[in-house]
């Protein structure tokens, strides 16, 4: 390579690459939880491990119950903690992948959950050793469609 294709590629080199398909963003979430709560502690572990810039704000159940109502969680959706990413609400533990596949995917929905709280789910006990379970969508007008399965591990 001479030096003039030397430098016509650096200079063009911005215009002709996006940065952002080269460079590892971390994914915004924040989680709101409550302070007790060890399990939702855990999940928030893995999603840093996993490409997520995580922050979090504690409240208390009751805080916790109105936002969730305020914010149309339906009730057989609930679990222990609720994040927001990317204009989508995350109920439960729900894994990155998941996550991840919504925000790229953008689907028209209020978000995912994983109701209660299954055994092997991410933050809830070792994966090798999970119980069956669904992630769910939320869709806007309350219904729910499920959106991946996970098989029994174990």
């Amino acid at each position: 390579m001479n030096r003039r294709t030397l430098i016509l590629a650096t200079i063009l080199s911005p215009f002709l690459f996006n940065s952002k398909s080269y460079s590892r963003e971390l994914i915004p979430i924040h989680v709101y939880k409550d302070p007790n709560c060890g399990c939702c502690n855990e999940w928030i572990k893995i999603l840093k491990t996993e490409g997520f810039n995580v922050t979090s704000e504690n409240m208390f159940s009751t805080d916790l119950v109105q936002f969730k109502i305020k914010n149309n969680i339906p009730v057989n959706m609930v679990s222990c903690h609720t994040a927001k990413v990317d204009n989508y609400l995350i109920e439960g533990h729900v894994p990155s992948y998941d996550i991840k596949s919504l925000v790229n995917k953008q689907v028209d929905a209020i978000g995912l959950a994983v109701p209660e709280m299954p055994y092997g789910s991410p933050g809830m006990g070792p994966e090798h050793k999970r119980e069956a379970y669904d992630v769910f969508l939320i869709n806007k007008d309350g219904t729910t469609t499920i959106f991946n399965s996970y098989d029994a591990n174990g």
